[in-house]
């Protein structure tokens, strides 16, 4: 057997003649429980066998060793992980800035976009932003946020309510959840 030390998922795993433990509890490569035994006799028994002598649980009194081909372990591994990263999906948060002067035409191209990003399965920040002499109406921005809220209800739902953070005001829009 030649030294081999691979890293999967992050996490070391001890195979062969880096097991330097005294006993060690050994399972068989079908599943069967061999007992307790030196670390140098589950070697010889899984070199014996052709195959390698793999930790998998080594915060247990006495660790757990099994005997297995451990590139095909490893092999197999990978094969998860890429199919569980395949099936992940990453959600955007994509922005729409309106203002409190909006036009009809404008508010509504703003509305496409939010559906377009919504229906592509991402979150909606929808923001604004308050210049000079607009600080002192929030109430103006607020009835905006609910009236583009109230457009959206059909294919959004509103996860977090507009809020006047600073010189902004900011509300999050998130798809409906399927039933």
């Amino acid at each position: 057997m030649f030294w081999r030390c691979f890293n999967i998922s992050k996490q070391d795993i001890q195979i062969n003649e880096e097991i330097r433990d005294k006993e060690v509890r050994v399972i068989g490569s079908d599943g069967a429980q061999l007992g307790i035994m030196s670390s140098s006799k589950a070697l010889a028994l899984a070199e014996a066998a052709g195959v390698d002598l793999v930790k998998i649980a080594p915060q247990a009194q006495p660790p757990v060793c099994k005997i297995m081909d451990y590139g095909k372990y490893r092999f197999e591994q990978a094969k998860r992980e890429k199919e569980a990263r395949k099936n992940q999906k990453v959600v955007d948060i994509k922005e729409v800035r309106l203002s409190l002067n909006i036009d009809t035409h404008d508010f509504n191209t703003k509305l496409n976009h939010t559906q377009r990003f919504i229906k592509s399965g991402d979150k909606v920040k929808v923001s604004i932003r308050f210049r000079g002499r607009e600080m002192g109406h929030p109430e103006l921005g607020t009835e905006i946020m609910k009236k583009f809220a109230d457009a959206c209800q059909e294919f959004a739902v509103v996860e977090k309510p507009a809020k006047l953070e600073g010189r902004n005001m900011l509300m999050f829009l998130a798809p409906r959840p399927n039933k």
